[in-house]
């Protein structure tokens, strides 16, 4: 039959040839022994040239590719990176996703995609994002303790002031307690990034996801179609579950407001994959950590405007927002202290948010 015949090399390196993406095979000494005519635009240089060069050579000594690849020999197993940048006087690239896959037969040679569609994160921002959840941290812990007293203590006195002034001076008072609520609220929204112990324990993703479904359909998605598309492969992770669900829980309302601004023309779609070869070299070291584990939160809602895509996940980004931007700050700060990323896709009707975790390790099953 036609769909058993087996190509032969010349046939399998002519469809390589004619692949739209830009394709390596770097040898055991990271000299380059092949490329594609996609690779030769790309990198605006030869096959011929490319062919008696290094990747070193091509990258430069410090590229992280370079660690890429190392620890891809080390892992023996399919890895991306996100938002690399390529540079030299004939080429500049911001923003490449590398798909990087070793060759069974061959020791040591490994075989890199480059695809130019760019990951919303990369160290440098996640580190930003870090350091503002720690700000907010601060302030969060100085408003719950210092805020919240003299509030109830506001709020008593406007209550005991409408039992004793006339009736044209009640509006005031309500005034006030309205107002001392409003302040209330969003001092409880900033608590939740306070830094509170928590206990860390073997989570079920799905289990929290079909919880904090249902406490959605029950208040405030109500109208709004929520689908569930799920991998039963998905593996355990270690973490938090109370801090799980406040942040699933927060995308799903961040979704559902997404959908009613587009007049409620829109649905909810909850996903999770296992994706193997996900994952990110920590800062500052050579360790690889895999982050299997996608757990999406897609809505057919409004989009992200234009204005505060590139400070999505930064704290009171979104002033218009009922959370202050809060939400997705928060999914920031609990997604990077479980060791994930989180990233979001984003165009016109249409967002999707996408959390990547660690699987939880041997011994912490």
């Amino acid at each position: 039959m036609a769909g058993d015949q087996i190509r032969t090399p010349a046939e399998a390196a002519y469809l390589l040839d004619v692949m739209p993406v830009p394709l390596l095979e770097v040898g055991a000494e990271n000299e380059i022994a092949f490329a594609n005519a996609a690779a030769e635009e790309f990198f605006a240089t030869s096959r011929r040239q490319l062919c008696q060069r290094t990747l070193q050579e091509l990258t430069g000594q410090d590229h992280p590719l370079l660690e890429l690849v190392a620890a891809l020999r080390r892992e023996h197993c399919r890895i991306t990176e996100y938002d690399l940048t390529f540079h030299s006087h004939r080429f500049h690239y911001e923003g490449v996703t590398v798909f990087a896959s070793d060759v069974p037969d061959r020791e040591g040679a490994v075989v890199l995609t480059f695809h130019t569609s760019p990951m919303v994160r990369n160290l440098d921002q996640q580190t930003l994002l870090r350091s503002a959840a720690r700000s907010i941290s601060g302030l969060a812990d100085v408003l719950v303790q210092e805020v919240r007293n003299p509030l109830s203590g506001i709020r008593g006195a406007a209550q005991l002031l409408s039992e004793n002034v006339a009736a044209t001076d009640v509006k005031l008072t309500k005034l006030i307690c309205d107002d001392v609520d409003r302040i209330d609220a969003l001092v409880e929204r900033l608590s939740a990034f306070t830094e509170t112990s928590s206990e860390y324990r073997l989570v079920n993703v799905h289990r929290i996801l079909e919880h904090v479904r249902q406490l959605a359909v029950k208040d405030f998605a109500a109208e709004i179609i929520i689908s569930e598309h799920y991998d039963p492969s998905l593996p355990y992770v270690w973490g938090s579950r109370d801090q799980f669900e406040r942040m699933f829980l927060n995308l799903l309302k961040n979704a559902a407001e997404s959908v009613r601004r587009n007049k409620g023309a829109g649905k909810i779609i909850l996903e999770t994959r296992y994706e193997p070869g996900v994952g990110r070299i920590l800062p500052g070291t050579s360790r690889w950590r895999h982050l299997p584990l996608v757990v999406s939160v897609c809505d057919t809602g409004a989009g992200v405007c234009e204005t505060t895509r590139n400070h999505l996940f930064e704290p009171f980004s979104d002033k218009e927002a009922g959370d202050y931007g809060l939400h997705l700050a928060y999914a920031s700060k609990v997604t990077d202290d479980h060791g994930g990323m989180i990233d979001v896709e984003s165009r016109h009707n249409f967002t999707k948010i996408k959390i990547y975790l660690p699987a939880a390790s041997e011994s912490q099953k």
